[in-house]
């Protein structure tokens, strides 16, 4: 497996100054749009929370939440937290932890998720 590596960068440090930095991690937020089969929404949900350990067991994890759409019901938007892109894209989607978790998840999908990647604005 490829070596994950860790976005990172150098911030001057307040109490000392700008001649002094310190090192902060930049997380990495995933964004995972999913159209789920109306009439199948709960059950989605239900199959998320028996998931969801599958994520949090991959290195580089950090948060995540499942959000459902209050205008669209069978809308939901995954929002996980990686130290990387890698982190997810390698340690998570090349193991053997995702194909697991589609065969999960994936029964109730309507469409392909539509998957982003996305940092805060510093």
């Amino acid at each position: 497996m490829t070596a994950l590596r860790r976005s990172a960068i150098r911030v001057p440090h307040r109490m000392t100054g700008a001649t002094s930095c310190t090192r902060i991690t930049v997380m990495v937020l995933e964004i995972a749009d999913f159209d789920i089969r109306p009439g199948t929404e709960d059950q989605f949900a239900a199959a998320y929370l028996q998931a969801r350990d599958l994520l949090a067991a991959t290195p580089g994890f950090v948060s995540a939440r499942m959000t459902r759409s209050i205008e669209s019901p069978s809308r939901f938007v995954l929002l996980v937290e990686w130290q990387s892109v890698e982190a997810h894209t390698v340690g998570f989607r090349e193991s053997d932890r995702f194909p697991k978790w589609r065969e999960i998840i994936g029964p109730f999908f309507a469409g392909t998720p539509k998957v982003e990647h996305a940092q805060d604005v510093r």
